[in-house]
């Protein structure tokens, strides 16, 4: 059994930083990709920030150069520091990893919610 735990969000005002974490736990061979998503209310789930096993990272037009993905393979975790966090950053943050198990397969993690304020 594959588990994605993420922990971090919570409340900030405008101009602050947060920092998320999801830790993959169970019986894996290797994690692929790992990304993470966000879903405000009443929109479609975005792709914020990807990274592969090998580092190469990608990004949202809307969060380059405030956000920073990382990983760290010894931990099986992927984190998201996000700075100069704005209003319209309040979403649900998903974390989605592929992880090889024999066959690759596609995880996500429960979601935690960040909230922005002006």
């Amino acid at each position: 059994q594959v588990q994605l735990v993420e922990s971090g969000g919570g409340l900030v005002q405008a101009g602050e930083s947060l920092r998320l974490s999801c830790a993959v736990s169970g019986s894996i061979f290797s994690i692929n990709a790992m990304n993470w998503y966000r879903q405000a209310p009443g929109k479609q789930r975005e792709l914020v920030a990807s990274i592969t096993s090998g580092g190469s990272t990608n990004y949202a037009d809307s969060v380059k150069g405030r956000f920073t993905i990382s990983r760290d393979n010894a931990k099986n975790t992927v984190y998201l520091q996000m700075n100069s966090l704005k209003p319209e950053d309040t979403a649900v943050y998903y974390c989605n990893a592929y992880v090889r198990i024999g066959s690759i397969y596609d995880y996500w993690g429960q979601g935690t919610q960040v909230t922005v304020s002006s």
